[in-house]
C-alpha cells in the first residue's frame, strides 16, 4: 500500500517531496533543497496567534519567498446564527467573535442597533461611562495577551508570566462587574445589563493604581533589550503606503507614525470628553508595535481613572420600556436574578407588566427597517459592524469588519524576503484573533 503522507510524486510542475518528522534524510540524496522549492506548512496551530492559523511558506534555505495564510479553522457561523435570534440575544453571539476583546464586539453591535432604533442620544450617561471603562480595561487585558504570547513565542518566557499575571487582575474585575471573566453579554442595546455592584468602584480604583508598577516589570525587561530588539527591530516592516493598500488599522497603522484612532476622529460613547494621547511610533516594525501596546495600556488606565471620577448615580438602561430589558439585577442565594421589587411587580401586581416582560424576553423588540454602520477602536484597530433590519424582531443581516481579518493580509508583505524565525515575530506583532477572522 502506498503511503500518501511520505515519499515523492510527480506533478505537472515537477517532482514534489513530502517530508514528515525524521524523514528529511530520505530525500537528501536527491538534493531537493538545492534544486526544488520547499513548501512548509506552519500549522494549522497557534503560531503567535489566538486561535488556529495555517501559514503556507515557500522557502529557499532559511529565507521565505512566499507566505500565504490559510484560515477558516475556527469558523463558527456566528453572523448567520444571529439571523435566528432576536436583537438582544445577538449580544451573546458577537461577544464570542474576538474573544480577547468581547466588550468591543458588544459595544459596536449595540451602537449599530441603537442607530437603527434612533436612541443613540437617549443612552444614560452612567451607561456610557461604564461602557468606556469596561472597554478600556478590556484593551489592557487584550494587549497583555499580545505581549505575553508574543514574548513566549520569541523565547521571553518571563514576559508570558508577567502578562498573564496582570491580566488576571483585570479578569477579576470583569467577573466582579458582570459575573463572568469573558463573553459576558454585559453591554446591551439601550445600556448595560446591570449597574456596578457594591464596592466595584473601589476595587477598580485599587487595581488600576497597582498596575503601572507591575507593567514596569515587562518594560524593564524588554524595552531596549538587545536580544529583544534583535528579534523585533526591523522585523515585520509595513510602511504607511502598505497599511493604506490593505486597510490595516490599530497598532500596525500607528507604528507608521499616523495617529489614526476612532476615539479621536469619530468619537462614540462620549470619548470626546476624555483626555488621552494617541500613541504613535515611526519604526513601522514589530518593535514599534510592541512599544505602542505598552504605552496604550498606560493611556487606558488614565481613561479608566477619568471614568471613575465621572460616574454619577443614575439609570444604566434607556427609559423606553418597549426596548429596555430589566437592568435592576440583584445577587441572591441562587446567583443573579431580577430585583425582588421587579419580580413582585410583574408576578403579583400587574398582569400587563407580566405579559410585557414575557413578550420582551421571548420575542424581543422591533427595530425599524434600515441599515447602519458603527465602528469602535478595538485593541487591534477598527472594529465595525454593518447591521441590517427588515423591521422585525431579528436581524436581517449582521456583518463584522474585524481588524484581525484585515490586518492578517499584511502577513505576506511583512514576511516575504525575511527569515523563517522572523515570521513568528511578524505574526505576533499583528496580534490576530482567529475567532474574529473566521466568525
Amino acid at each position: 500500500m502506498t503511503d500518501t503522507y511520505a515519499g515523492s510524486y510527480d506533478t505537472t510542475e515537477g517532482r514534489v517531496f513530502t517530508v514528515m518528522g525524521q524523514d528529511w534524510d530520505t530525500i537528501t540524496g536527491n538534493k531537493a533543497g538545492e534544486t526544488e522549492r520547499i513548501v512548509v506548512n506552519m500549522g494549522p496551530q497557534h503560531p503567535s496567534t489566538h486561535g488556529v492559523l495555517r501559514l503556507i511558506l515557500e522557502i529557499e534555505g532559511e529565507t521565505v519567498t512566499e507566505a500565504r495564510c490559510g484560515i477558516g479553522y475556527l469558523h463558527t457561523g456566528i453572523e448567520k446564527n444571529m439571523e435566528y435570534r432576536h436583537w438582544t440575544q445577538g449580544v451573546t453571539f458577537v461577544t464570542r467573535m474576538d474573544y480577547l476583546s468581547p466588550f468591543f464586539n458588544e459595544t459596536a453591535y449595540c451602537l449599530g442597533v441603537e442607530k437603527l432604533l434612533g436612541i443613540t442620544d437617549q443612552i444614560p450617561e452612567r451607561a456610557n461611562v461604564i461602557r468606556v471603562m469596561m472597554m478600556e480595561l478590556n484593551r489592557i487585558s487584550s494587549h497583555l495577551v499580545a505581549l505575553a504570547t508574543g514574548g513566549m513565542e520569541l523565547g521571553a518566557l518571563t514576559a508570558m508570566i508577567f502578562g498573564f499575571r496582570e491580566r488576571e487582575s483585570i479578569l477579576d474585575l470583569f467577573e466582579l462587574v458582570t459575573g463572568l471573566r469573558m463573553n459576558s453579554a454585559y453591554i446591551r442595546p439601550g445600556g448595560v445589563a446591570q449597574d456596578l455592584p457594591a464596592g466595584a468602584e473601589e476595587k477598580i480604583r485599587e487595581t488600576i493604581k497597582s498596575l503601572p508598577r507591575r507593567f514596569k516589570d515587562t518594560s524593564d525587561m524588554l524595552v531596549d533589550n538587545s536580544i529583544w530588539m534583535g528579534r523585533t527591530a526591523g522585523v515585520g516592516v509595513l510602511d504607511l503606503a502598505g497599511c493604506m493598500a490593505i486597510g490595516a488599522t490599530g497598532p500596525i497603522l500607528r507604528a507608521t507614525g499616523l495617529p489614526a484612532d476612532l476615539r479621536k476622529s469619530d468619537p462614540y460613547c462620549g470619548y470626546e470628553n476624555y483626555e488621552f494621547d494617541v500613541i504613535t511610533k515611526d519604526t513601522s516594525d514589530a518593535y514599534g508595535r510592541f512599544l505602542i501596546r505598552l504605552e496604550e495600556m498606560e493611556q487606558s488606565l488614565n481613561i479608566v481613572d477619568q471614568c471613575l471620577d465621572r460616574l454619577q448615580p443614575g439609570p444604566v438602561m434607556v427609559e423606553d420600556k418597549k426596548i429596555a430589558w430589566p437592568a435592576q439585577l440583584s445577587i441572591g442565594s441562587d446567583g443573579q436574578g431580577n430585583s425582588l421589587d421587579h419580580i413582585r411587580h410583574i408576578m403579583g401586581e400587574s398582569m400587563e407588566a407580566l405579559i410585557h416582560h414575557f413578550k420582551l424576553v421571548t420575542e424581543g423588540f422591533n427595530v425599524p427597517a434600515g441599515q447602519a454602520y458603527a465602528a469602535v477602536e478595538s485593541p487591534r484597530g477598527e472594529l465595525g459592524v454593518h447591521v441590517v433590519s427588515d423591521g422585525g424582531t431579528r436581524p436581517y443581516r449582521v456583518h463584522y469588519r474585524d481588524p484581525s481579518f484585515t490586518n492578517l493580509q499584511a502577513t505576506a508583505a511583512m514576511c516575504e524576503g525575511s527569515q523563517i524565525a522572523d515570521v513568528i515575530a511578524a505574526v505576533a506583532s499583528i496580534d490576530p484573533v482567529m475567532g474574529g477572522v473566521d466568525r
